[in-house]
């Protein structure tokens, strides 16, 4: 038996909503409406106004004859006048389910600019929002995910191409192997391990599959250590590494080897766009969360720029070129790190003074 619409459906409903209403009448009346007629001729003989009672029978079936003929009138106009009602209003509340069900056909095709027009039906105009919102979703996501792919064809054809025109002259014997040829070789590896390992890490932060143990931890080891090993990197000429933290800041809630990451990732990003000058660590308390800054003396960020700059795959042309080594999604990990911690991040930057880069953690 074949399945019928939502439009059939609701055009069957209303008929025989509208069919029972209608017998239930004509039943009743069929059987009360003789009586009482009777009763009321009684009530007239009685008051003396006329007497009806030779005709009485002749009256009685007179009154059921037209009863009968004024009810199979009424069942037709009524039927004929709901089942038109009953069409229109079904076609009217089903119109925007077909809308919706053509749009998601053409979204199933890889068109995604359709959106459902509004409805006059509150419920159902609330299902064309939600339906119009879902698919600007997709649409962001669809671009997105082209994006990326752009972006990792982009940063992965240069280490590639590096390294089969070595390999190529190599084959040739245009250019004999040398320990520098190797080092070369081995230096595009890494930044191609880099790069998978980096979006492995972004994947799973934004699939929600990255694992957080949040403890309390205390803040000042951690950033003096850190401080530490990014100072012995620094070379005499380039920038100076300095913290300011105080020595009774308060433990924060999150996870430490997390943490960590977010701010080897803020420290090298500073390192890497910070030739002279001064890089600043600094932790305070403010309210409820220990804001934790990264203070260059840098290159900095356009305006126009920052609100890109979390993004994956992001450089700034020219100072934030891929050939400063920056897989270019160091910002978008540190993010999402800092979400999944229950923080928030922020930048502030201005070209040619230098960029802070903050973030806040829950005090434990």
């Amino acid at each position: 038996m074949p399945k019928l619409s939502l439009g059939t459906r609701l055009f069957i409903s209303h008929l025989l909503v509208m069919m029972v209403g209608l017998g239930s009448f004509i039943i009743i009346a069929k059987v009360s409406s003789p009586r009482m007629f009777v009763v009321r001729l009684e009530q007239l003989e009685k008051r003396g106004i006329f007497t009806v009672r030779s005709a009485r029978t002749y009256l009685v079936e007179g009154f059921q004859n037209a009863w009968n003929r004024s009810a199979i009138l009424s069942m037709i106009v009524g039927t004929s006048a709901a089942g038109g009602v009953s069409y229109i209003f079904s076609k009217r509340i089903t119109q925007p389910v077909k809308q919706m069900k053509q749009i998601s056909q053409k979204f199933a095709a890889g068109d995604l600019a359709e959106r459902v027009p509004e409805s006059s039906i509150p419920e159902l105009n609330q299902l064309s929002l939600s339906f119009n919102s879902m698919a600007s979703s997709l649409g962001d996501v669809e671009q997105r995910r082209r994006e990326l792919i752009g972006d990792l064809t982009h940063e992965l054809r240069t280490p590639l191409t590096v390294m089969r025109g070595y390999l190529e002259e190599l084959a040739d014997g245009t250019i004999e192997g040398t320990p520098e040829l190797y080092l070369r070789l081995i230096r595009e590896t890494r930044r191609l391990e880099r790069l998978i390992h980096d979006l492995q890490e972004l994947s799973k932060a934004e699939a929600g599959y990255l694992s957080i143990d949040s403890q309390s931890v205390s803040l000042l080891p951690l950033i003096t250590s850190l401080v530490e090993r990014f100072a012995d990197q620094l070379l005499e000429e380039g920038p100076t590494l300095k913290l300011d933290c105080a020595r009774d800041i308060p433990n924060v809630l999150a996870d430490r080897d997390r943490t960590e990451q977010i701010l080897v990732n803020l420290l090298g990003n500073a390192i890497r766009y910070t030739q002279t000058g001064s890089i600043v660590v600094k932790a305070e308390r403010i309210n409820r969360y220990v804001w934790i800054s990264v203070i260059d003396t840098g290159v900095g960020i356009a305006s126009e720029d920052l609100p890109y700059v979390f993004e994956r795959f992001w450089r700034a042309d020219p100072s934030r070129a891929s050939h400063s080594g920056g897989t270019g999604i160091g910002l978008a990990i540190a993010r999402r790190l800092v979400e999944l911690q229950g923080g928030n991040i922020e930048v502030e930057s201005e070209v040619g003074k230098g960029s802070t880069f903050r973030f806040c953690l829950p005090i434990a």
